[in-house]
Protein backbone atom coordinates (compact mmCIF):
# COMPACT_ATOMS: atom_id res chain seq x y z
CA UNK A 1 0.00 0.00 0.00
CA UNK A 2 1.68 3.02 -1.22
CA UNK A 3 3.06 5.04 1.75
CA UNK A 4 3.33 2.20 4.03
CA UNK A 5 -0.07 1.71 5.49
CA UNK A 6 -2.37 -1.35 5.23
CA UNK A 7 -5.28 -0.45 3.91
CA UNK A 8 -7.02 2.77 2.82
CA UNK A 9 -10.21 3.47 1.71
CA UNK A 10 -13.17 6.76 1.19
CA UNK A 11 -16.48 7.23 2.47
CA UNK A 12 -19.43 9.27 2.51
CA UNK A 13 -20.05 10.28 6.09
CA UNK A 14 -22.46 12.69 6.02
CA UNK A 15 -24.98 10.82 8.27
CA UNK A 16 -22.39 10.78 10.74
CA UNK A 17 -21.46 14.41 10.90
CA UNK A 18 -22.51 17.31 13.39
CA UNK A 19 -23.35 20.45 11.88
CA UNK A 20 -19.75 21.81 12.52
CA UNK A 21 -18.40 18.96 10.11
CA UNK A 22 -20.99 18.80 7.83
CA UNK A 23 -18.44 20.49 5.30
CA UNK A 24 -16.16 17.79 5.72
CA UNK A 25 -17.96 14.66 4.37
CA UNK A 26 -15.65 12.68 2.88
CA UNK A 27 -13.86 9.98 5.42
CA UNK A 28 -10.19 8.53 4.55
CA UNK A 29 -9.85 5.55 6.86
CA UNK A 30 -6.61 4.40 6.93
CA UNK A 31 -5.26 1.63 9.02
CA UNK A 32 -2.55 -0.39 9.88
CA UNK A 33 -2.20 -3.98 10.41
CA UNK A 34 -0.35 -3.34 13.88
CA UNK A 35 -1.55 -3.31 17.55
CA UNK A 36 -1.61 -0.27 19.61
CA UNK A 37 2.24 0.63 20.49
CA UNK A 38 3.86 4.76 20.37
CA UNK A 39 5.42 3.43 16.94
CA UNK A 40 2.07 2.53 15.39
CA UNK A 41 0.88 6.35 16.63
CA UNK A 42 3.30 8.11 15.17
CA UNK A 43 2.98 5.90 11.71
CA UNK A 44 -0.84 6.99 11.61
CA UNK A 45 -0.18 10.63 12.46
CA UNK A 46 2.94 10.73 9.30
CA UNK A 47 0.41 9.10 6.92
CA UNK A 48 -2.47 11.53 8.20
CA UNK A 49 -0.13 14.59 7.65
CA UNK A 50 0.77 13.39 4.24
CA UNK A 51 -2.86 13.40 3.66
CA UNK A 52 -3.42 16.57 4.96
CA UNK A 53 -0.23 17.95 2.85
CA UNK A 54 -1.65 16.06 0.05
CA UNK A 55 -5.28 17.95 0.27
CA UNK A 56 -4.06 21.25 1.31
CA UNK A 57 -1.99 21.56 -1.77
CA UNK A 58 -5.28 20.59 -4.36
CA UNK A 59 -6.91 23.34 -1.95
CA UNK A 60 -9.42 21.01 -0.09
CA UNK A 61 -9.92 21.78 3.40
CA UNK A 62 -9.28 18.45 5.94
CA UNK A 63 -9.13 17.85 9.84
CA UNK A 64 -7.61 14.56 11.31
CA UNK A 65 -9.33 12.14 14.39
CA UNK A 66 -6.25 11.17 16.22
CA UNK A 67 -5.45 7.65 15.76
CA UNK A 68 -6.88 4.94 18.82
CA UNK A 69 -3.65 4.75 20.56
CA UNK A 70 -3.89 8.29 21.46
CA UNK A 71 -6.39 7.24 24.04
CA UNK A 72 -4.31 6.27 26.53
CA UNK A 73 -2.50 9.59 26.52
CA UNK A 74 -3.85 12.27 28.50
CA UNK A 75 -4.32 14.91 25.65
CA UNK A 76 -7.02 17.63 24.58
CA UNK A 77 -6.46 16.08 21.24
CA UNK A 78 -8.84 13.11 22.65
CA UNK A 79 -11.85 14.68 23.00
CA UNK A 80 -12.07 14.78 19.42
CA UNK A 81 -12.82 11.24 19.16
CA UNK A 82 -17.01 11.24 19.27
CA UNK A 83 -17.24 13.55 16.67
CA UNK A 84 -16.45 10.84 14.07
CA UNK A 85 -15.51 7.35 14.74
CA UNK A 86 -12.84 5.62 13.09
CA UNK A 87 -15.15 2.26 12.81
CA UNK A 88 -18.18 5.22 10.98
CA UNK A 89 -14.79 5.88 8.52
CA UNK A 90 -13.93 2.22 8.29
CA UNK A 91 -17.64 0.75 7.55
CA UNK A 92 -18.32 3.58 5.10
CA UNK A 93 -14.97 3.51 3.03
CA UNK A 94 -15.90 -0.68 2.58
CA UNK A 95 -12.95 -2.02 4.93
CA UNK A 96 -14.70 -3.96 7.42
CA UNK A 97 -17.44 -4.22 9.74
CA UNK A 98 -18.42 -4.27 13.53
CA UNK A 99 -18.13 -7.67 14.75
CA UNK A 100 -19.78 -9.25 17.45
CA UNK A 101 -17.18 -8.26 19.65
CA UNK A 102 -17.70 -4.46 18.69
CA UNK A 103 -14.55 -4.03 17.24
CA UNK A 104 -14.15 -3.36 13.14
CA UNK A 105 -13.24 -6.33 11.59
CA UNK A 106 -11.46 -6.73 7.75
CA UNK A 107 -12.38 -9.83 6.01
CA UNK A 108 -8.50 -10.23 5.49
CA UNK A 109 -7.16 -8.85 8.68
CA UNK A 110 -9.69 -9.20 11.46
CA UNK A 111 -9.63 -7.02 14.22
CA UNK A 112 -5.83 -6.58 14.52
CA UNK A 113 -5.80 -3.25 13.16
CA UNK A 114 -5.17 0.24 14.32
CA UNK A 115 -6.97 2.91 12.73
CA UNK A 116 -7.07 7.07 12.23
CA UNK A 117 -9.18 9.10 9.60
CA UNK A 118 -8.83 12.25 7.69
CA UNK A 119 -12.15 14.17 6.99
CA UNK A 120 -12.28 16.42 3.67
CA UNK A 121 -14.03 18.39 1.92
CA UNK A 122 -12.26 16.98 -1.84
CA UNK A 123 -14.88 15.49 -3.56
CA UNK A 124 -13.23 12.14 -3.57
CA UNK A 125 -15.42 9.16 -5.19
CA UNK A 126 -16.48 7.08 -2.35
CA UNK A 127 -15.91 3.32 -2.09
CA UNK A 128 -18.86 1.22 -1.65
CA UNK A 129 -19.43 1.06 2.06
CA UNK A 130 -20.45 -2.46 4.53
CA UNK A 131 -23.56 -2.28 5.64
CA UNK A 132 -23.94 -5.74 7.29
CA UNK A 133 -22.21 -7.92 9.63
CA UNK A 134 -20.32 -10.56 7.86
CA UNK A 135 -19.56 -12.85 11.52
CA UNK A 136 -22.62 -15.13 10.45
CA UNK A 137 -23.56 -18.07 12.95
CA UNK A 138 -19.62 -17.40 14.70
CA UNK A 139 -20.65 -16.58 18.16
CA UNK A 140 -16.64 -17.51 19.57
CA UNK A 141 -16.41 -13.76 20.63
CA UNK A 142 -19.44 -14.52 23.04
CA UNK A 143 -18.78 -17.93 24.32
CA UNK A 144 -14.93 -17.42 25.08
CA UNK A 145 -15.14 -13.27 26.62
CA UNK A 146 -13.90 -13.81 30.49
CA UNK A 147 -16.72 -11.18 31.57
CA UNK A 148 -19.45 -12.59 29.55
CA UNK A 149 -19.74 -9.20 27.81
CA UNK A 150 -20.21 -10.02 24.30
CA UNK A 151 -24.12 -10.05 23.85
CA UNK A 152 -24.00 -12.07 20.08
CA UNK A 153 -25.82 -9.20 18.33
CA UNK A 154 -25.48 -8.64 14.68
CA UNK A 155 -24.16 -5.10 13.78
CA UNK A 156 -25.98 -2.90 10.91
CA UNK A 157 -25.90 0.70 9.25
CA UNK A 158 -29.68 1.06 9.54
CA UNK A 159 -29.19 0.77 13.41
CA UNK A 160 -25.88 1.78 14.10
CA UNK A 161 -26.43 2.63 17.88
CA UNK A 162 -27.30 -1.01 19.35
CA UNK A 163 -25.07 -2.19 21.89
CA UNK A 164 -23.45 -4.84 21.13
CA UNK A 165 -21.02 -5.17 24.44
CA UNK A 166 -21.39 -4.35 27.84
CA UNK A 167 -18.60 -2.35 27.85
CA UNK A 168 -18.90 -2.01 31.83
CA UNK A 169 -18.48 -5.94 32.19
CA UNK A 170 -15.59 -5.29 30.05
CA UNK A 171 -14.07 -2.43 32.15
CA UNK A 172 -14.94 -4.06 35.21
CA UNK A 173 -12.80 -7.07 34.66
CA UNK A 174 -10.18 -5.17 33.28
CA UNK A 175 -10.11 -3.62 36.75
CA UNK A 176 -9.83 -6.74 38.44
CA UNK A 177 -6.76 -7.89 36.24
CA UNK A 178 -3.71 -6.37 37.08
CA UNK A 179 -2.01 -8.17 33.57
CA UNK A 180 -4.86 -5.78 31.99
CA UNK A 181 -3.30 -2.52 33.28
CA UNK A 182 -1.45 -1.29 30.20
CA UNK A 183 -3.76 -2.93 27.55
CA UNK A 184 -7.40 -1.66 26.31
CA UNK A 185 -8.49 -4.63 26.52
CA UNK A 186 -7.96 -8.27 27.66
CA UNK A 187 -7.98 -9.00 24.11
CA UNK A 188 -9.95 -12.79 23.88
CA UNK A 189 -12.33 -11.53 21.21
CA UNK A 190 -9.67 -10.53 19.03
CA UNK A 191 -7.47 -13.64 19.45
CA UNK A 192 -10.71 -16.15 19.00
CA UNK A 193 -12.12 -14.04 16.31
CA UNK A 194 -11.40 -16.38 12.74
CA UNK A 195 -10.82 -13.18 10.78
CA UNK A 196 -7.85 -12.49 12.90
CA UNK A 197 -6.01 -15.37 12.22
CA UNK A 198 -4.98 -15.03 8.56
CA UNK A 199 -8.25 -15.22 7.02
CA UNK A 200 -9.15 -18.72 8.23
CA UNK A 201 -12.50 -19.32 9.03
CA UNK A 202 -13.33 -21.61 12.06
CA UNK A 203 -16.59 -22.26 14.18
Amino acid sequence: MREGATLVGVGDVTQALTSELIHLNRGIAIALNRGLSSDTNEQLVRLQKLAEVWLKERGYRSFSIPPDSDRRKDKLITKLYHLVSHKTAATCSGLGWIGKNGLLINKRYGSKMSWATVLTDAPLIPDTPVSDSQCGECDLCVRHCPSGAVKGYHWSMVDPRKELVAYDKCRSLKKKRHDFTEKPNCGFCVTVCPFSRNGHKHT
